[in-house]
């Protein structure tokens, strides 16, 4: 006999969803989870890209019987090895908790996945609506009047490695280049690391803030719209610039030594074709004064060059934004924990 079916809504199947030793997946294809997905959930799909497309065309063109008779085609030999599958990973969950299960509407996918897990004796909850009513009810969260604080500076300020400072001082911090696996220049991503899309940094932007509490203040960093080829949520981005910036006051050396400091490891090749990408803006002949100090060894020379360029970048934003709510703090020769206090010093004093 089937275990009993739950379908909730978002809220309670989110909430149930983060309990210790719950079970979270997503059935749809394996394209449909890469594009996004609602975090901490496994992909464990029902149909692979090619057979969705198929169902998905016959169910269009030939209606919802013919489509089911498909699908049970495709999945009818691998059933078996789907519940063993879903066993062991319900196994390895130490709590033992309903497997929260969702799909694109919460329709046939994870109706059906649903009574075949069931069926074998696997406590399930369902979301009701899928992954459309989870998605539906983000954009209202992002333009909440979070309390935010942004902290600003010149490139090479460091201003990630103060986040980080102000978290280890207790303060609520969201790392938006770090979601965004990006640094937010032409240097900002050597490592060639994967971003997520920009709806699954939303996602993930959600799930940080679900974690904060709104009633104290929230530090990130004053970003534009764009990390790298992720996009901000307009509602967010929105309330971001509608919030303070404290501007960190570093000096060209203090900023020089982090910028040595963070890609001094990385291989002269990577820091030359980032040079070149820049090669139109900062000039022929800046762009070859600075490939000629990495390949002497002095990176010092080559940071400053890049900053002479991305200072002028930085100042004609601030020209554009010349309302902006702007609050410099001598920040000059510090550590990151000393520019945290800083930083926290003067929120305070502001009444942030």
């Amino acid at each position: 006999m089937a275990v009993p079916n739950r379908t909730v809504g978002v809220e309670e199947f989110i909430a149930g969803s983060r309990e210790e030793g719950a079970l979270l997946l997503d059935a749809r294809s394996p394209a449909e989870f890469e594009e996004a997905h609602i975090p901490g959930a496994l992909s464990f799909p029902l149909f692979d890209d090619a057979e969705r497309a198929e169902v998905g065309t016959l169910y269009k063109q030939e209606g919802r019987e013919m489509a089911v008779e498909r699908g049970l085609e495709f999945i009818g030999p691998r059933m078996a090895e789907m519940v063993r599958a879903a066993k062991r990973l319900f196994a390895d969950q130490p709590d033992r908790r309903p497997i929260h299960l969702y799909c694109w509407r919460g329709g046939m996918r994870s109706g059906s996945l649903s009574w075949l897990l069931r069926t074998a004796g696997l406590p399930v909850v369902l979301l009701e609506g899928g992954y459309k009513a989870y998605k539906q009810t983000l954009p209202a969260f992002m333009g909440q009047e979070w309390p935010l604080v942004r902290v600003g500076g010149y490139t090479g300020s460091a201003k990630t490695a103060v986040l980080h400072a102000l978290a280890d001082a207790g303060e609520q911090v969201v790392d938006l280049e770090g979601l965004a696996c990006h640094f937010g220049s032409a240097f900002g991503n050597l490592d060639r690391h994967a971003q997520p899309t920009s709806e699954h940094f939303r996602n993930l932007l959600a799930e940080a803030l679900k974690g904060l509490d709104s009633g104290r203040r929230i530090w990130v960093e004053n970003e534009s719209r764009k990390i790298g080829n992720v996009h901000l949520p307009e509602p967010f981005y929105k309330r971001m610039i509608a919030c303070p910036t404290l501007e960190m006051l570093r000096s060209m050396d203090d900023r020089v030594a982090h910028l040595v400091g963070m890609y001094g490891d990385y291989d002269t090749g990577l820091l030359r074709d980032a040079f070149a990408a820049i090669r139109a803006e900062l000039g022929g002949a800046q762009t070859e004064e600075a490939i000629a100090a990495l390949e002497a060894g002095d990176l010092a020379t080559a940071a400053r060059i890049a900053l002479a360029y991305y200072d002028r970048t930085y100042e004609h934003g601030l020209q554009k934004r010349a309302g902006d709510n702007r609050h410099p703090v001598d920040a000059q020769g510090l550590s990151f924990a000393e520019c945290a206090r800083q930083l926290v010093d003067s929120a305070e004093r502001m009444g942030l």
